[in-house]
Parts: C-alpha cells; sequence; structure tokens
C-alpha cells in the first residue's frame, strides 16, 4: 500500500476532489487490471480514452482516479485528481509507486531510428562480459541478468517499465540498458525515470504514420535528451545532420562518435569482410565479428558508453572483439556452393540502404546480389516506394512482397512499393505476395557465389495478418530451402 500523497510527488495538480492521505494498493491505466482500493489513471491512447472508463474503474473497485478533466458524476468517496497531464503524470506515479528503482541501478537509454536494438543488446553483452550484473529493455527481449522475458514493446509501457526495473533492483543488475522508442517519449513511457546516460544512434524517415511530420519525429526524439540531467552523459553521433541538433538544450556532458568528422570517439573501418571487421577506435586497432559501416558506429558508440562510465579501455576493446551479432540483424548462412544468406530487419530506406551498401562493399562483382523485400502494413506508407528504389538501385534482382499486411490488403502495399520502381528496373523486379514462395524463388534463382539477403523482419519468428500472428522466421525458410537445392 502507498500513501497517494506520496506517489504524486512531481506530478503537476490541477485540482483534488477528496483526500490524497489514503492509501493505494495498485495502479492500473486499463479499466480491466483495476484492483479493490487500487489508483485508476485515465489515458487518452491512440485506439481508445481512458476518460471513458472511469465509472468501469470505480466499479472494479479503484478508490482514486487521476485524470486530465474530472467526470461530470463524482461520487462520494472516491479522490479525484486532475493532472495538466495524465500520460505524463503516470510515469512519476509508476516510478513513486516501485520506490523509484530508475535511481538505484545505472540507466542508459539509446534512441534513433536504426542501430537501438543492436546497440543496446551488445552494451548488455559487453558489460556481462566485463563482469556486471545487467538488465535489458529491448525491442527482442527483456532480459534480467539471465532470465528472459518475452518483449511485448520497443519500451513498454510506464508502469511494466518500473516494475522491470524494481525487479532488477531486487535481483542485484547494476547497469540497464534500453532502448526508448520516439512512441514512448512522446506517450509519456519514460516520464520519471532517472537516467544516467543517453545514446543517439541517427534519425531518418520512420513512423511517419504516428508522428505527422519528419520535423516532429526529430522534436519528440530530442524532448529525451532535453530532459537529461546534468549529471547524465549524452552521446550523439556527430556525422548525422541531426547528431548535434539533438544537443542544442540538453544539461548532459556531450559526447561525440563519428567516422567521418572530428569527434571524441571516431571510428574508422580498415577491413570489412563476412567475417567481420578490423575496426581503428581513436587509434587503436580492434577485430570483431560484426559487419557493415553502420555496424561501426554502434561499436563507436558502445565503446563510448563504456567509456563514459569509467571501464578501462583495454579491455573494452578486449571484450568487444568478443561480442557476436544479435540475431536478426546480418545474420547470415554460407552453402555448400558457397551462397550467401543473409536476413536483417532493415525495415527502413535508410537501413535498407545500410545493408545492401554493406554487401556491395563486400561482394567481388562477379556473383549477384538477390533481395526479398516487403513493408509492414498499418504503417508509415510514404517509405514503401523508397524501399523498392533502394533494394532495385542495388540489388541484381528484387523481389517484392508481403511483411506484416496487418488490417492491410497486401497488394495494396506491393503497389505502391512498385510506384519507387524506376522503368529502366522493371525487369529486375518480381513481385510474389507470399513471402515463403518469394524466399523460395530467390533462393532457386541464386547460382554459385551469389547473395540474397532478406529484409525487413529480422528477428520476428511470425507475421501478422488481419490482427492474427502466424508462425514465420525468415532464418528458418530461407535455411531449408537453401539446405534442400545444396543436396
Amino acid at each position: 500500500m502507498k500513501l497517494l500523497k506520496d506517489i504524486l510527488y512531481k506530478v503537476r495538480l490541477v485540482g483534488v476532489i477528496g483526500s490524497t492521505n489514503s492509501s493505494v494498493s495498485s495502479i492500473a491505466f486499463d479499466s480491466r487490471e483495476v484492483e479493490r482500493n487500487g489508483l485508476f489513471v485515465a489515458v487518452r491512447g491512440t485506439a481508445s480514452d481512458g476518460h471513458e472508463f472511469i465509472e468501469k474503474a470505480i466499479e472494479k473497485g479503484a478508490k482514486a482516479i487521476v485524470s486530465d478533466v474530472l467526470p461530470e458524476n463524482i461520487i462520494s468517496g472516491i479522490t479525484y485528481i486532475q493532472v495538466e497531464s495524465s500520460k505524463r503524470a503516470l510515469g512519476f506515479i509508476a516510478s513513486n509507486f516501485y520506490d523509484n528503482p530508475s535511481s538505484k541501478l545505472k540507466l542508459v537509454g539509446v534512441t534513433g531510428t536504426n542501430g537501438k536494438t543492436t546497440t543496446t543488446s551488445l552494451l548488455f553483452d559487453l558489460f556481462q562480459k566485463l563482469g556486471y550484473k545487467v538488465g535489458l529493455i529491448s525491442t527482442v527481449v527483456y532480459k534480467i541478468g539471465e532470465k528472459e522475458i518475452k518483449s511485448t514493446h520497443t519500451t513498454p509501457n510506464a508502469i511494466r517499465l518500473n516494475e522491470l526495473f524494481s525487479q532488477m533492483v531486487e535481483e542485484g543488475v547494476e547497469i540497464c540498458f534500453m532502448e526508448v522508442s520516439s512512441h514512448a517519449i512522446h506517450q509519456g513511457r519514460i516520464e520519471g525515470l532517472n537516467f544516467t546516460g543517453g545514446v543517439f544512434t541517427n534519425i531518418t524517415h520512420d513512423h511517419l504514420d504516428y508522428h505527422n511530420t519528419f520535423k516532429e519525429y526529430i522534436g519528440v526524439k530530442k524532448a529525451f535528451f532535453d530532459g537529461l540531467s546534468k549529471d547524465s552523459f549524452a552521446i550523439t553521433n556527430a556525422d548525422d545532420k541531426n547528431g548535434m541538433v539533438m544537443m542544442q538544450n540538453t544539461k548532459a556532458d556531450v559526447v561525440t562518435v563519428a567516422k567521418k568528422s572530428d569527434a571524441d570517439y571516431r571510428v574508422k573501418v580498415i577491413e570489412n569482410q563476412f567475417s567481420g571487421l578490423q575496426l581503428a577506435i581513436n587509434g587503436t586497432e580492434v577485430w570483431v565479428k560484426l559487419i557493415g559501416d553502420f555496424n561501426a558506429y554502434n561499436l563507436v558508440s558502445v565503446f563510448a558508453v563504456a567509456k563514459q562510465l569509467h571501464e578501462d579501455e583495454l579491455e573494452i576493446l578486449t571484450q568487444m572483439s568478443l561480442l557476436n551479432n544479435v540475431e536478426g540483424r546480418f545474420e547470415y548462412i554460407k552453402t555448400k556452393g558457397n551462397v550467401i544468406g543473409i536476413v536483417d530487419y532493415a525495415h527502413t530506406p535508410d537501413a535498407l540502404k545500410n545493408v545492401l551498401q554493406t554487401i556491395s562493399n563486400i561482394r567481388t562483382g562477379n556473383e549477384k546480389v538477390i533481395t526479398v523485400v516487403g513493408c509492414g502494413g498499418d504503417r508509415d506508407k510514404t517509405k514503401r516506394p523508397l524501399m523498392a528504389n533502394i533494394a532495385c538501385k542495388l540489388s541484381d534482382k528484387v523481389i517484392l512482397t508481403s511483411d506484416n499486411p496487418r488490417t492491410e490488403n497486401p497488394s495494396t502495399i506491393l503497389e505502391e512499393m512498385q510506384g519507387g520502381v524506376e522503368a529502366l528496373d522493371y525487369k529486375k523486379t518480381i513481385t510474389i505476395s507470399d513471402r515463403k514462395e518469394a524466399i523460395k524463388t530467390a533462393s532457386a534463382l541464386a547460382e554459385e557465389n551469389d547473395i540474397i539477403l532478406v529484409a525487413g523482419k529480422g528477428h520476428e519468428n511470425y507475421q501478422e495478418i488481419n490482427g492474427e500472428r502466424f508462425p514465420f522466421d525468415d532464418l528458418e525458410i530461407l535455411s531449408e530451402t537453401l539446405k534442400i537445392l545444396d543436396k
């Protein structure tokens, strides 16, 4: 049980009806999850408005209500708390309810369009190797030390986040690395959290189905760094044209990383092969198992975080050389006939371009690059023609296919992708709606030394069609089809 007045600390109040000296047993923003003597926070979401469920929450046993607007029907014995923003208030309330767990460990947030999952996952693995008990909040999985919890969102809701941090503290976690999505920032899920540091990877066009404009998208990402304290650090990619924009109003200690520009931590790619990268970070060479220029940026950010957390430079580099690739990020297999199959999560134009340019930098030019790519339904439509255009420009053969159509007609998505195919690229493009058939076709077209890229889903082991999820694993299907052809 927690006193209302205690869990309302730092919440901007407009007015109160009733007493805040009473205790509540739990907190919820979904009326279905309200418990007896609990607190219900009415949040306006994208699909529903919690204010419409206040009476249902009271029927379920809520004794206190937090809302942007007071309901017309005021029930005796219930405490009503009006706030400036209930979605922002929820973050502070959740943090206070769980005794501010993020202040009891070192929390580093990573945000940007591409590279969040790879950077956080590499940091988790690195600090485990450095001897720490570590937590992870990522798109792929949540981890508390060795314990894995299925991931539901890139960044969970505020209650779930603080619950996870509380578990981490109880189990002795010292450092936690978490992805910070633009949705989470905008929806107030990270309010009330105490960040030791933040990392900006890059920003390209994405999520414009949610954020109305690219400017708004930048502003939301920037808000994360605006909110960092003077005791924290902020690492930014100086090669990204918006890298320093992110830092304009931050109180944090700003640290830069770059491959092309002058920076506090500079990385140089000496050698780039399918077996790994030879890098020089601030002049010191290190061999890593990851591939591609985009991973050079991820790795120098990892190095910078470790340095900001006062780890020994030689030990950092030694352990970095042992890090493995992240699931669904440039995972590759090789057949007896030397066909290379690559699976990658690339689902934005820039990410796809990065992966294909990496392949282009490594290939000899005597082989074909066959790209299988689709775009998700109910998401940013502006990137569909761009994805197809990039695939055509940097591949010898392109198979446009379905990704996660969700509630959209796959044919409509594919038509919009085809809008980006220029006339001179028509002959190299095939459209196969069925993703499994598309992968099989790519495998059948491949000859000795050819390279197949299956992009868009990466670690995801499902396809979402009309609100239903069906088992589907790109790597599994690609491996099986190539194995059959290898016999």
